[in-house]
């Protein structure tokens, strides 16, 4: 658990922190110890794209890609710019997205994890930009890709160069397909819009963590489109493994096992 030491050394030990979904509270060292899972109920905490990153890397073999691209104001869209200085300062990055090479187990790969603490890894410009540039790089370079899925879907701040990032990273995900190359995507909470209808749904392999939001349209939406009312489990990861939209679920705790397992049964099939 060489992560373990890494992470907790960010934060204060014996702080105290409340469970959103039961108010159980625990100590931040326990909680980073249980993968951020809350040892009471099994809600699973939101994670930041670095937090994500160490906990299923090798130690001091993640190397960051394109982390200088910030988004602009280009449509001078009213308190856009505002909300974009207080994410960075509250996320302390540039976007919502972090992008790299690393290796699990001694096996190099491509990786993007969204993070759903900026602006709620709405996808703009930039995210495409990123993605696209990373696919590019593993095409280039005959790397797998995985990929950590959580956004509220387009930024409606950047209009219709939003929308466009999904025909773009789309390209970019064939271009490495046919290369034939592996893409995996991790569909955390929440994975929403038009993200899960673009390149969160074109992996080879799709995974999920459990009790996971995913969807596109929101549950009201659909209901009211449809005129039915919806199971509870509606939009879950369970909701989509038992309809065939997600291939397994994948506890937190067993994920970098999970990844290094299919990075080692596609190796060298290029």
């Amino acid at each position: 658990m060489g992560f373990f030491n890494e992470l907790v050394g960010k934060v204060n030990g014996s702080a105290k922190i409340k469970c959103k979904k039961c108010s159980y509270e625990d100590s931040a060292y326990n909680l980073i110890k249980n993968y951020y899972i809350c040892p009471s109920c099994g809600h699973y905490y939101r994670l930041s794209g670095r937090d994500r990153i160490a906990l299923i890397a090798d130690k001091k073999t993640f190397k960051e890609q394109d982390s200088k691209l910030v988004s602009k104001d280009f449509l001078e869209f009213p308190g856009y710019q505002d909300k974009l200085e207080k994410a960075k300062s509250t996320t302390k990055e540039n976007d919502a997205v972090v992008c790299g090479t690393m290796k699990i187990d001694g096996r190099e790969c491509a990786v993007f994890v969204m993070d759903s603490r900026f602006m709620m890894a709405s996808m703009g410009s930039v995210v495409g930009e990123k993605i696209t540039r990373l696919f590019e790089y593993a095409t280039a370079n005959m790397l797998p890709v995985i990929g950590f899925t959580a956004s509220g879907g387009a930024r409606m701040q950047e209009g219709v160069i939003s929308l466009m990032q999904m025909a773009k990273v789309s390209g970019a995900v064939k271009n490495h397909s046919n290369a034939g190359l592996l893409y995996i995507t991790v569909l955390t909470d929440p994975t929403t819009g038009g993200v899960t209808a673009s390149f969160a749904m074109q992996g080879d392999i799709i995974l999920a963590e459990p009790k996971a939001l995913v969807g596109f349209a929101g549950r009201r939406v659909v209901e009211q489109t449809t005129k039915s009312q919806l199971p509870d489990n509606f939009q879950s990861a369970e909701f989509l493994m038992e309809h065939g939209f997600v291939d397994a679920l994948v506890p937190r705790p067993e994920m970098r096992d999970t990844l290094s397992r299919l990075l080692k049964i596609h190796e060298g099939r290029a």
